[in-house]
């Protein structure tokens, strides 16, 4: 049996419990909805693990690394982190800044991939709308997150993994000012927002899956 990891922030996490529950382990965000239709055409062929943590960093993710990811030995893992590297910062004065994210996601990517070298890392693109988490501090926001996208983009690349691209996308989704179809506050996605997550991360997991 094979093994997906989903890892990264509060997105990923959605309020998910118990692992050994289904339901109530994958959450009930984008993690649940793509597990769910992969296990329908799979049939128990692949195990599907959470280990979002609401808040997380990067730096966060990787001081969990032997426990959350090494450990659990994925054959597949997704990961969805950048945001709270910035709201954090820019809220809290305790974010992440733009080069020691790179470095840090590097040696995530290293090490994980000397433990794991048959391991498929699936990159996605932290994105931001216009929200009433976001709306005070919007050209910070905007302009940071996307540095963190485009860092995400380079690991990715520089790795030879996946990258699956998520600002252009919910960029043209609100383009009709309706940004609360897609996100409760500009960084946390409405269920529509999850659907959407899950429709782009599995046009690009199709081809492994």
């Amino acid at each position: 049996m094979k093994t997906f990891l989903f890892q990264g922030d509060s997105i990923t996490d959605a309020s998910r419990d118990d692992e050994n529950n289904f339901n109530f382990g994958l959450g009930c965000g984008y993690a649940l909805l793509l597990a769910s239709e992969i296990e329908k055409k799979n049939k128990g062929e692949i195990k599907f693990i959470n280990r979002g943590n609401s808040g997380d960093r990067i730096t966060d993710v990787y001081a969990r690394i032997k426990e959350d990811i090494i450990n659990l030995k994925p054959d597949y893992m997704s990961i969805l982190i950048g945001v709270n590297d910035v709201s954090h910062e820019l809220t809290m004065n305790c974010g992440v800044s733009p080069k020691k994210f790179r470095m840090i996601y590097e040696m995530l990517i290293e090490e994980i991939t000397e433990s794991l070298p048959e391991i498929k890392i699936f990159i996605l693109e932290p994105f931001v709308l216009k929200g009433t988490a976001t709306e005070k501090l919007w050209n910070e926001f905007n302009s940071e997150v996307r540095k963190m996208a485009e860092i995400s983009r380079q690991v990715a690349q520089k790795y030879d993994f996946d990258f699956v691209p998520l600002q252009d996308k919910f960029d043209e989704l609100s383009s009709d000012g309706d940004m609360g179809c897609w996100s409760v506050d500009g960084i946390h996605p409405t269920s529509a927002g999850h659907q959407v997550i899950k429709e782009e991360l599995q046009k690009v997991i199709e081809n492994y899956i």
